[in-house]
C-alpha cells in the first residue's frame, strides 16, 4: 500500500487558498497540546506518588507491634522497614516521572521553536503570493479594458473612413494609436506580472513542499515521543508493583519464619512466675482449735479474703460446769470472725 504524504494531498486549486496549509496547522497545533496533555497529566500522576509516598512513609513510622515479643516481632519489624523502602521507591517513581514529563516539555519546546522559523518563512511566501496574484489580476483587468478601448478606436476609424473631416479622421486615428500603444503596454505589464507570479507560485511551491515534509516529520516523531513517552510510564508503574512485590516478599519470607509455638515459649520461658498453683483455702472452725497447716505462706503484700461460703457445724452448747460465758444467736448467718 502507498504510503501518503501531507505532500501530495495538502493543495487547493485556487491559489490564493491556504486551506491545506491550514489543515496541516491546525494538526500540528491539536498534536502539540496532545503533548501538553500528557506533559501535565504525568506531573499530577508524580504528584499523587509523592503524597502517597509521604503519607505511607509517615505511617511506617507509627506504632506497631511495639509490644510484640521473638519472631511475630521480628516479622513486624520487617514489615515496617519494608514499608518505608516501599514509600521510598514511590518517592523515585515520582522523580522518574518527573523526569520524562520534563523531557516532553522539552522535546515540545525543541518543536514550536522549529515550526515557528518554517511558518513565518511561508507567512512571507503566501503574503507574496497573494500580493503578486492581485497585482497580476488587476493588470489583467486593465489589460482587458485597453484592449477594449483599443477595438473600439479602431471601430471608429474604420467608421469614419469615408467622411471628408480630415481633422476628425487624424483625431481618430490617433485615438487608435494611442489605444494600440495602451494596450500594448497593458499587455506587456500584465504578461510581466503573470511571469511574476509564475516565479512566485513555483517558489511558494516548493516551500509548501518543504514546509509540509518538516511538519509530517514533526508529527512522526511527536507520534513516536508520545508512544514511547507513555510507555515508558506504564514501565515505571509496572517496576514499582514489581519493586513493591519483592519489598513484601521480604515480609512474607519473615511471616514465614514466625512460629506460633515458638512464640509461646519464648514468653513462658522470659516471665514465668511458678509451676505451682496455690494450695486450696481449707475451712477452719474457729471453735476446733483446729489450724491448717497445709494453708499456702502469705504472699509479700497479703490481702485477708473472705471464707468461702460452707455450711458451719452447730455451735457447742454452754454447760453450766464451765467457765466460759457463751452467747447464743438466733441468726444462722451470724459470724464471730471478725474482719
Amino acid at each position: 500500500m502507498k504510503n501518503l504524504h501531507f505532500k501530495d494531498y495538502f493543495w487547493n486549486t485556487d491559489l490564493t487558498c491556504t486551506g491545506g496549509y491550514d489543515a496541516i496547522i491546525q494538526y500540528l497545533n491539536d498534536g502539540r497540546r496532545t503533548c501538553k496533555e500528557v506533559e501535565e497529566f504525568m506531573k499530577a500522576r508524580a504528584s499523587i506518588e509523592e503524597r502517597y509516598a509521604k503519607d505511607l512513609l509517615g505511617l511506617s513510622k507509627k506504632v506497631c507491634g511495639h509490644n510484640e515479643m521473638n519472631t511475630l516481632k521480628r516479622s513486624l519489624d520487617v514489615f515496617k522497614l519494608q514499608t518505608e523502602h516501599v514509600s521510598l521507591s514511590h518517592l523515585q517513581l515520582a522523580q522518574s516521572m518527573r523526569e520524562e514529563a520534563k523531557k516532553l516539555e522539552d522535546f515540545r519546546e525543541k518543536q514550536k521553536e522549529a515550526r515557528k522559523k518554517i511558518e513565518q518563512q511561508m507567512d512571507v511566501f503566501h503574503k507574496q503570493k497573494c500580493s503578486q496574484f492581485k497585482k497580476t489580476m488587476d493588470s489583467k483587468k486593465t489589460y482587458e479594458q485597453k484592449c477594449r478601448d483599443k477595438e473600439e478606436a479602431d471601430q471608429n476609424v474604420n467608421r469614419n473612413t469615408n467622411t471628408n473631416n480630415t481633422k476628425h479622421i487624424e483625431k481618430l486615428f490617433s485615438k487608435a494609436q494611442q489605444a494600440k500603444q495602451n494596450a500594448e503596454e497593458a499587455d506587456r505589464l500584465y504578461h510581466q506580472n503573470v511571469t511574476t507570479v509564475g516565479k512566485v507560485r513555483d517558489e511558494w511551491m516548493k516551500e509548501h513542499v518543504k514546509a509540509c515534509e518538516m511538519f509530517e516529520k514533526q508529527a512522526m516523531e511527536r507520534i513516536n515521543v508520545l508512544r514511547n513517552t507513555v510507555w515508558t510510564h506504564l514501565n515505571q508503574l509496572s517496576q514499582q508493583c514489581v519493586n513493591s512485590d519483592e519489598l513484601y516478599e521480604e515480609v512474607r519470607k519473615s511471616l514465614e519464619q514466625c512460629d506460633v509455638q515458638e512464640d509461646i515459649e519464648h514468653f513462658v520461658n522470659l516471665r514465668r512466675t511458678g509451676d505451682k498453683p496455690p494450695a486450696p483455702v481449707l475451712y477452719e472452725n474457729f471453735y476446733s482449735g483446729q489450724r491448717s497447716l497445709t494453708g499456702a505462706p502469705p504472699c509479700s503484700a497479703p490481702t485477708r479474703l473472705p471464707p468461702p461460703i460452707t455450711r458451719r457445724g452447730p455451735l457447742p452448747d454452754p454447760t453450766p460446769t464451765s467457765d466460759t460465758i457463751y452467747s447464743t444467736v438466733q441468726d444462722a448467718g451470724y459470724s464471730v470472725i471478725q474482719y
